[in-house]
């Protein structure tokens, strides 16, 4: 029974003093701040106040996107997502790969052949040696155009993930300088409405 009533008297007493701050006013601090939103901090020169010191971040926000053309609230530059990047990344692997080197067995082929029928000959059949080194040739020449093709498909896939990445790279530079750009013209407003901005 202590229990129940030790529970309810620290319930009754939260709930008092949750209602007696929930009447209380917000400081003007916790309204939006344009300067705050872009990363700066404005502190007035001549004891403004902080409806006027929003009223003129609001102004001069407003005046900068104006000037600039840009809108650090609007969304920057997306990179692809993992999966387009990996499916750009394996058309280009399966077009280097069909146009990688062609004809690997062919070309094994007739070297081992000829090879195989110089050894025929010394050792006294040529025919059943060119047969012989015709197979071998062929595996090998098969063997060393699928290395040659993995290898272009390989050297593709990296060059297209090198591309994307310079390519996001110059996206996020270009957002950075439209952002600075940004700052510097809001800066220059709120300067001359008597404020230090940094």
């Amino acid at each position: 029974m202590k229990y129940l009533a030790g529970f309810f008297m620290l319930l009754f007493t939260s709930l008092f003093v949750l209602a007696q701050t929930s009447d209380a006013p917000q400081p003007a601090s916790s309204a939006f701040s344009p300067a705050k939103s872009i990363g700066m901090f404005a502190y007035p020169k001549n004891k403004q106040s902080s409806d006027q010191q929003l009223k003129d971040e609001g102004e001069c926000y407003t005046s900068a996107k104006q000037n600039t053309g840009f809108d650090p609230q609007a969304a920057g530059p997306q990179a692809p997502s993992a999966e387009s990047q990996q499916e750009a990344q394996k058309q280009a692997a399966e077009q280097a790969g069909k146009s990688g080197p062609k004809g690997g067995a062919v070309k094994g082929s007739a070297k081992g052949a000829a090879g195989g029928a110089a050894i025929g000959a010394i050792a006294g059949d040529a025919g059943q040696g060119a047969a012989i080194g015709a197979t071998a040739g062929a595996v090998a020449g098969r063997r060393q155009q699928k290395k040659a093709q993995k290898a272009a498909q390989k050297q593709a896939a990296e060059q297209t993930a090198q591309s994307q990445q310079q390519a996001q790279a110059e996206k996020n530079a270009q957002q950075q300088g439209a952002l600075d750009g940004f700052k510097r013209a809001f800066s220059a407003c709120m300067d001359a409405r008597e404020y230090s901005v940094q």
